[in-house]
């Protein structure tokens, strides 16, 4: 499955790449040299195509027990903080890769109260100053009280895409975005409603399906 903020994306490289394959061949008997170049340019399209439908797949996902991880790939902060929305709260950052599954799911089920973009620089999403890169900021009222999502552009990301609104509300594992080529996500959890943070810096996680906390019952 293709996720949905890459299709166009996707399918405009598979049509340059075969229509330059077939233009190749037609100027074939006419300029060889012409040919050449534009077979060339053919291959490197289909290549990016491949990449492409890589980066971009989207696949189904058996959600897990308690607060999920809203993105796949590696855990690069585990602390405790003073949230401005979120009060004491626990935050994990996750840093993706080129190569790990790029769509965002929410962790916890609830209610979308706030989803703010701001723009900003794209500076390397494992750095520190990537507090200040281009981000959306998404707060979920759940029975765990409010939970921050914040997704933030890296040094090649140049867009950001929220799959939900303002009021929506959204299940636990389902799909809330896309951060494309590169990112991080940090999520923040009320220190009183979590029982314990089960992920170390260094782990790997998936979104939807890898448990990061423990409710407090």
């Amino acid at each position: 499955m293709i996720a949905k903020g890459g299709k166009g994306i996707v399918a405009t490289a598979f049509t340059l790449g075969v229509s330059s394959l077939l233009f190749s061949g037609l100027l074939t008997t006419v300029n060889e040299d012409a040919a050449a170049i534009l077979s060339g340019l053919s291959l490197l399209l289909l290549t990016c195509f491949l990449f492409l439908l890589i980066f971009f797949r989207d696949p189904e996902r058996r959600v897990g027990k308690g607060v999920v991880s809203p993105a796949d790939g590696k855990i690069i902060k585990v602390d405790e903080v003073e949230d401005k929305d979120v009060g004491k709260s626990y935050l994990i950052s996750i840093f993706m890769s080129i190569w790990n599954v790029h769509v965002n799911r929410s962790p916890y089920s609830g209610i979308v109260s706030s989803l703010t973009h701001y723009k900003g620089g794209h500076s390397p999403a494992f750095l520190e100053k990537a507090d200040r890169n281009e981000k959306t900021v998404t707060i979920i009222d759940t029975p765990l009280g409010k939970i921050k999502m914040v997704q933030i552009a890296g040094i090649v990301a140049r867009r950001i895409v929220s799959y939900i609104c303002d009021g929506d509300r959204v299940e636990k594992g389902q799909r809330v975005g896309i951060i494309r080529f590169g990112s991080r996500v940090d999520l923040y959890l009320p220190c009183n409603k979590v029982e314990r943070i089960t992920v170390d810096k260094g782990d790997n996680v998936k979104a939807g399906e890898d448990t990061v906390a423990e409710e407090r019952s």
